[in-house]
């Protein structure tokens, strides 16, 4: 009885000093009621009782983004973005967690516009492969995610690890599933059965793991769905994000 009384004392008092988390989400609004119900979730499974995380959210219209990819200018989607990310310090978040792995292409962006920290979503991605002692892995997300320098190179020089993507047809597939469908909440069996192969094929050709490297995938692929372990970044990331929320206001 004496070690339940005090187990709740300590985590009373570790709600009682958790950090608020600045929520940056709507792209899609699919996956941010992912990121919405994990953080609470993990709040929950950590402190107990009716705890619940402590969340500020700026949720944007993701279709201007879009458009906005679609011309190439991410100057001004850095731009939006960083306009945001300061709304949420403003409003009292202690740091900000951008619930999407392309928009990261402008976290320098929002890092430099704010005093409070973003907790970075390929970062925490490759810290939970890394203790798993894995060094090859697969990458699926967006074409931006797969083809361009921001996410890829991070991973690769930032933490060691060794980048395969599908080849360029595939890569295809999986952009416009996720747009098409994910981002839309359609779940269909046959781009699940598609996912599969591309998986697989990234496996024969050497993938120890494979990253979800959208935070819709996850939606769509389950852990059955590979012979090999899935990193689902949204999951990770959430993870994160309630260790920084609680330890480092220890």
């Amino acid at each position: 009885m004496a070690l339940t009384e005090s187990s709740k004392a300590a985590s009373a008092a570790k709600a009682s000093t958790m950090k608020t988390i600045g929520l940056l989400g709507g792209m899609s609004w699919e996956s941010t009621i992912e990121y919405y119900r994990l953080l609470n979730e993990t709040v929950k499974a950590e402190l107990g009782g009716l705890h619940s995380a402590k969340i500020l959210m700026y949720s944007v219209d993701f279709e201007e983004l879009v458009e906005l990819k679609h011309k190439g200018d991410w100057g001004e989607i850095g731009r939006l973005l960083a306009e945001a990310a300061a709304r949420l310090e403003t409003g009292g978040a202690d740091c900000i967690l951008l619930a999407t792995n392309t928009m990261h292409k402008v976290a320098d962006d929002i890092s430099m516009s704010a005093k409070i920290p973003l907790i970075h979503i390929a970062d925490a991605t490759a810290d939970a492969i890394k203790q798993q002692g894995i060094q090859r892995i697969g990458l699926l997300g967006t074409r931006f995610t797969m083809e361009e320098s921001f996410y890829k190179d991070r991973l690769i020089h930032r933490h060691g690890l060794a980048i395969q993507v599908p080849n360029s047809e595939s890569r295809e597939l999986v952009h416009d599933v996720i747009y098409d469908e994910l981002c839309l909440g359609k779940i269909r069996e046959q781009s699940r059965d598609r996912f599969r192969i591309i998986i697989a094929d990234l496996i024969e050709a050497g993938a120890e793991a494979i990253i979800l490297g959208c935070t819709e995938i996850g939606l769509l692929v389950r852990p059955e769905d590979s012979s090999v372990p899935l990193f689902d970044t949204t999951v990770i990331h959430t993870r994160a994000a309630v260790e920084w929320a609680i330890d480092s206001a220890a």
